[in-house]
């Protein structure tokens, strides 16, 4: 072997959660002088083999010589990562402070970070793909715009090839998707592939269908509702540039694309976009840079934006584009606020809401319930103590499934059989208290026998291809009630549905999370957008114990950018995001003083501390204890987003040096959208 200092020197990316590359010796079966960034090889790595990503070759190491060990093997003979990923992967690591190993193997799917070979996948999947993308005889032609959507249109386009943020804000049904498809054309014509991000996997299936019917290429998904043959398959026809569109969920954002020239974010202001665990990153955020890096125009698009959007877009950052009315003959659904203080409810249902309901049904038309809680009942209690059925691991109340006859707790996973007494007095007069969609499906076939209902939430949706299979089915108008959680809220389109009802819009009004009721507004509109989509007149009722409530008004009545005008002056005034940045910092232990002790040497760590960052915590985290661990977090809160970034970088160093950190399991959540 030759002497180390003559020889270049392997950096090397590890998906550990260790933040650097690491150094290799060249592999003693020759071959490396070929290696370029991107490409994948199998390292030793301390008593197992790794697949790494090569970044690039180095003549120094902080490793002693002696302690340096080769590569054992190179896989690829091309680049799976190419430059524009590494670069975007790079960002992301740094802002988002995630070792960068991992960040990059998450541009990756599974197969391939497992070391599987690309050559042959991508040579097997492109000749599926040329028997997929022969031309359609009845692809859809473009519809007629509307002046709004015509000067969107316009706008975009004039767009061209530079990089520039458009928020596209209409309501429910003003055909935003029209646009899409009709910039996507343009982009298309010019050779270039696009990008479309969906929040849910539910919307895939009706998006693709869509696409598909309007070009005659090959469109492609990528969500964790495929297999990971699938997924590979899909990511390989990006890649290769077989695919020239691909419809993904939140991960979608680091997939390669040589020829992108368009991104879009269906729904931005979801949720679903912000990972809540390990690499905690915003795909919508992602997306943002990834076009400013490649030049390109990247198009947001809700009927409720993100209050840190529509912040922006009053800055002059983003682009507004406004779609204020429904496209078409189609018009905004009618609004009524049904006060049930003091009325008699069955099951949650007013008598008001029943006969609606039947109205409905009587024409041939479908209605739709909206409840956010899934199960039958969100409480067992014992009528005779008060005893309430509780997790063990996670201290909070246990959900009651009628049709497994179980109690689950929707927070940790945990399942136990039905209690048959009391936990606390032994007696028998335990009760399931509270409504939830299995309750509210049992009362409306009581009440109307001879239509059929489909509930859609997560319990009714596990087996795979079931949501595609109940969507077509209410499509065809097969099921005549609706049933559903948020999961039927997003982006649907039923077009015979005239009634939506809001069980339950009380939810969001007491959190401890400031940005519940942004939350409660938005779903509440994004599921009464669902009523009157084309020629029949809609209708929404929303039941609620606090009709007098100073949002509802502006909410239903005048507007959704006066219901977030609202909210920004609130959070101007408490200087909340997005007029300040948050940091938070996670710790999670078996005994609490573990995780406290922690975050307070974490604190300590800022000090002295500079009078632009403020410190609160460490305290226990709204949900204190969840699978058996406590739960502790500080909240780290700046004026300027620089100022926190520069601290949190100088500061992660110095954590990694804290000896009671392995006693701990800690995060850091920069921009965090939950504060559970």
């Amino acid at each position: 072997m030759k002497d180390t200092q003559s020889i270049k020197l392997l950096q090397i990316a590890l998906a550990v959660p260790l933040r650097r590359y690491f150094h290799y010796l060249p592999p003693e079966t020759g071959g490396w002088e070929k290696l370029q960034p991107g490409m994948r090889v199998r390292v030793p790595f301390r008593r197992r083999e790794l697949i790494g990503i090569f970044v690039g070759f180095t003549d120094q190491s902080d490793v002693a010589p002696s302690k340096l060990k080769p590569v054992l093997d190179l896989i690829d003979d091309s680049i799976l990562i190419p430059e524009d990923i590494f670069k975007l992967c790079g960002w992301a690591s740094e802002y988002y402070h995630y070792p960068i190993g991992e960040v990059l193997m998450n541009a990756l799917p599974v197969l391939l970070r497992q070391g599987k070979n690309a050559t042959t996948v991508l040579t097997t999947t492109r000749k599926k793909n040329v028997l997929a993308a022969c031309p359609s005889e009845n692809t859809e032609q473009s519809l007629l715009l509307n002046t709004e959507q015509q000067t969107a249109l316009n706008a975009i386009q004039a767009a061209g090839n530079h990089f520039q943020v458009f928020l596209l804000d209409g309501v429910t049904g003003s055909g935003k998707t029209e646009v899409y498809l009709q910039v996507i054309a343009d982009v298309l014509k010019a050779q270039k592939q696009v990008l479309v991000l969906v929040p849910e996997i539910g919307l895939t299936p009706q998006t693709i269908q869509r696409f598909r019917e309007r070009f005659s290429i090959l469109v492609v998904a990528l969500h964790s509702g495929l297999s990971e043959k699938e997924r590979l398959q899909a990511w390989s026809s990006a890649h290769s540039n077989d695919a020239k569109i691909l419809i993904g969920t939140r991960s979608a954002v680091f997939s390669s694309m040589p020829n992108l020239g368009l991104i879009i974010i269906d729904e931005e202001h979801d949720l679903s976009f912000k990972q809540q665990d390990g690499f905690r990153y915003h795909a919508r955020d992602v997306a943002i840079m990834r076009a400013h890096f490649k030049k390109i125009p990247i198009i947001l698009g809700s009927a409720t934006p993100a209050l840190e959007t529509l912040y922006k877009a009053q800055q002059g950052k983003f682009i507004h584009l406004r779609l204020p009315n429904r496209a078409g003959a189609a018009q905004l659904p009618e609004f009524s606020v049904l006060d049930i203080r003091n009325k008699p409810l069955e099951e949650g249902l007013s008598q008001a809401i029943l006969e609606d309901i039947r109205q409905h049904l009587e024409r041939g038309e479908q209605v739709m319930l909206f409840l956010n809680r899934r199960g039958f009942a969100p409480v067992l209690l014992c009528r005779a103590c008060g005893w309430m059925a509780i997790c063990k691991r996670c201290d909070m109340r246990m959900t009651y499934h009628q049709h497994s006859n179980r109690l689950h707790c929707h927070h940790c996973a945990s399942d136990i059989p039905l209690f048959t007494q009391c936990g606390a007095c032994n007696k028998k007069e335990l009760q399931a208290v509270g409504l939830g969609t299995e309750r509210l499906e049992k009362v409306l076939k009581k009440n109307f026998p001879n239509y059929s209902i489909a509930r859609i939430d997560r319990d009714s949706t596990k087996r795979k291809g079931s949501i595609e299979a109940l969507l077509q089915a209410i499509q065809s108008g097969e099921h005549r009630i609706l049933i559903g959680t948020q999961m039927l809220a997003k982006g649907h389109h039923f077009p015979n549905v005239t009634l939506v009802t809001i069980v339950d819009a009380d939810g969001g009004f007491f959190s401890s999370d400031f940005r519940a009721l942004e939350r409660m507004g938005q779903l509440l509109l994004q599921v009464a957008g669902r009523a009157g989509r084309v020629e029949k007149k809609g209708k929404v009722i929303i039941q609620t114990h606090y009709p007098d409530h100073p949002l509802l008004h502006p909410l239903f009545y005048n507007s959704y950018q006066q219901f977030a005008d609202l909210i920004l002056k609130e959070r101007a005034g408490a200087a909340l995001p997005p007029y300040s940045f948050f940091a938070l910092f996670r710790a999670e232990a078996y005994q609490v003083e573990h995780a406290t002790h922690f975050l307070q040497t974490v604190k300590k760590l800022f000090y002295p501390a500079n009078k632009e960052l403020q410190l609160l915590g460490p305290v226990p985290a709204p949900m204190p204890r969840r699978a058996g661990r406590h739960r502790v977090q500080l909240l780290v809160q700046a004026n300027q987003r620089a100022v926190l970034q520069k601290f949190l970088k100088n500061l992660l160093p110095e954590i990694e040096k804290i000896r009671q950190k392995q006693r701990v399991r800690w995060s850091l959540d920069v921009d965090p959208a939950e504060m559970f």
